[in-house]
């Protein structure tokens, strides 16, 4: 059976640095009408590390609630949406996407509320092909960089991609996913 996924609004708050990009939230996500709700994806505990200087763990997020978390990320300049605003998609695996299903968000549109952003983090590979496909091409200030961020010069925007944060992206480990975003965010 295939579902029609939709999208939740975006987290912002006043002042956004960084806008992190989901592809499409998975049926965990859908069915609490939360981001990231699976409890094994590394978002919530990479994010919550790096904000609050600490080792990442499964269980911080469970120490603060979904409205607490997301305020978190707001008051350190942290956004969050989706490439996707709507597709179809049997179960929560992204390579499931119907790509003639695609409806792409207003990132462009976040984009210019937003004119201090310095950078737009993919988040996995499918989100940077989303991305590419659906966005790059409205955002004249935004240099793609798409492997390595650290080894290229850019525009006002760097856009680039960190390890998906899903437990689907099994090669890397909780603590070698939040170096790799640290590195990413922080960098």
């Amino acid at each position: 059976m295939i579902d029609q996924a939709v999208s939740f609004p975006p987290i912002e708050g006043d002042q956004a640095h960084t806008l992190i990009l989901g592809t499409m939230p998975g049926q965990a996500s859908l069915g609490a009408q939360q981001y990231y709700a699976h409890a094994r994806n590394a978002f919530w505990p990479i994010m919550l590390a790096i904000i609050d200087k600490q080792a990442p763990s499964f269980e911080t997020p469970k120490t603060m609630g979904y409205d607490d978390r997301c305020q978190h990320l707001r008051l350190h300049g942290y956004a969050i949406w989706d490439v996707l605003a709507s597709c179809e998609r049997p179960g929560s695996l992204d390579s499931n996407i119907v790509k003639t299903t695609e409806q792409a968000n207003d990132i462009a549109g976040l984009v210019g509320r937003h004119p201090e952003l310095q950078r737009i983090i993919c988040n996995g590979k499918t989100a940077q092909q989303l991305f590419k496909r659906h966005v790059q091409g409205q955002l004249p200030r935004a240099s793609i960089l798409l492997d390595e961020p650290t080894t290229q010069t850019t525009n006002d925007i760097r856009v680039y991609c960190l390890p998906s944060s899903s437990p689907a992206m099994a090669s890397l480990t909780l603590a070698q996913k939040h170096q790799r975003w640290a590195e990413g965010l922080l960098g």
